[in-house]
Order: structure tokens, then sequence, then C-alpha cells
């Protein structure tokens, strides 16, 4: 794979070399070869559970090549989110993929992986930074930035903003207030 087999894993885990990869390994490892053109740090280690690694390459890939979001708009989600796991080493990849790919100042960057305030002057970018910094804390999208992310972004871009960041809790996006027994309660939509 690489000569220095720390990058990416950061020694924690120690790489098979790819012609040592048992069979189902070495299918994994050119599967996501193909789809990404590399394996980044995080596949690195998934190879040792080659069905993982094969099922959760697309989605990369997809995130990657087929989303209507621009480098910068998922750099500044994956940088928000990623600070807010506390995620070692993607705040350490993202911070120069969201610099060097994404073309976000290293300040901003910087910004959104240690959850301090920060602002954009494209709107999308704004409203981007807006929803997932909604979507990651404990709280509930307003309507009134919903309808703004649905006006610049989309449904499609909304729903690929939700996926990454919901995984681990319930979508605060389609919560909606109500009233049971004159107090205000959440119910969450099935919809």
């Amino acid at each position: 794979m690489t000569e220095n087999s720390d990058f990416g894993t950061f020694g924690r885990y120690q790489e098979v070399p790819v012609e040592h990869l048992p069979p189902e390994m070495k299918a994994a490892y050119e599967f996501t070869l193909g789809m990404r053109g590399h394996l980044p740090g995080p596949s690195k280690i998934w190879l040792a559970n080659p069905k993982l690694l094969q099922t959760i390459t697309p989605t990369g890939a997809y995130f990657q090549t087929e989303s209507t979001l621009t480098k910068a708009e998922i750099e500044i989600a994956t940088n928000l989110i990623n600070g807010k796991w506390h995620a070692a080493y993607s705040n350490y990849e993202h911070e120069q993929i969201g610099q060097v790919a994404g073309g976000l100042a290293p300040q901003k960057v910087q910004a959104l992986i240690a959850g301090l305030p920060t602002s954009f002057d494209d709107p999308r970018q704004q409203v981007v930074y807006e929803l997932t910094s909604a979507l990651i804390g404990p709280r509930v999208v307003p309507q009134g930035l919903y309808q703004r992310a649905r006006e610049l972004l989309g449904d499609k871009d909304i729903g690929r903003l939700r996926r990454p960041v919901s995984r681990g809790g319930s979508h605060p996006i389609a919560k909606q207030p109500s009233r049971r027994a004159g107090r205000p309660t959440t119910t969450t939509s099935t919809t």
C-alpha cells in the first residue's frame, strides 16, 4: 500500500502488504481502488472486514463523484461533523482536503473543526454551514433555516447533508413542533 504504513492509521493498525493479502481482502482492496482510485486511511482499517469495506465504499464514492454539493460544501459539512465526533484522523485529513480540494480558507476550516463561529460569502456554503451546525447540535432546525436551505440547495442536497449527520440519532430536520395537553412537545414525522 504505502511505504509509510503509519500514515492514515496512526500506527494503530498494521497494514498487510498487498501481495500478502488473503483473497477476500485483495478483492475488497481492488474493489475500493477501482471506485476511489486509492485507499483512504479508514479504508485501510476497514480492509480487515472486506464485506464492510465493499458495502461502505460506494457511499464514499457517491459523495466524492456524484453529489451535486460542491467540494467546498462537502468539506464544510465533513469538517463540522468530524469536529463534533472528535475524529482525530478525519480531522487531520479533512483539514487539508478542505483547504486544498475545497478551496476553503485555513482559518475557516479550523473554525469548523473547533466548533467556532465562522461565515461564508457564498450563500450555498453559508446555508450548508448553518444547516449542518443545527443538525449536529441538540436542536430542531427552524422553519426559516429549512426554507432557505430548500431554496438554495433543494431537497436532494438537504438529504445529502442529513445522512452523514444523522447516523447516530434522530433526524432534527423531520421534527415538527406540536402541542399536547397545553404543553409544547416535539414529535418526529414519519415521512
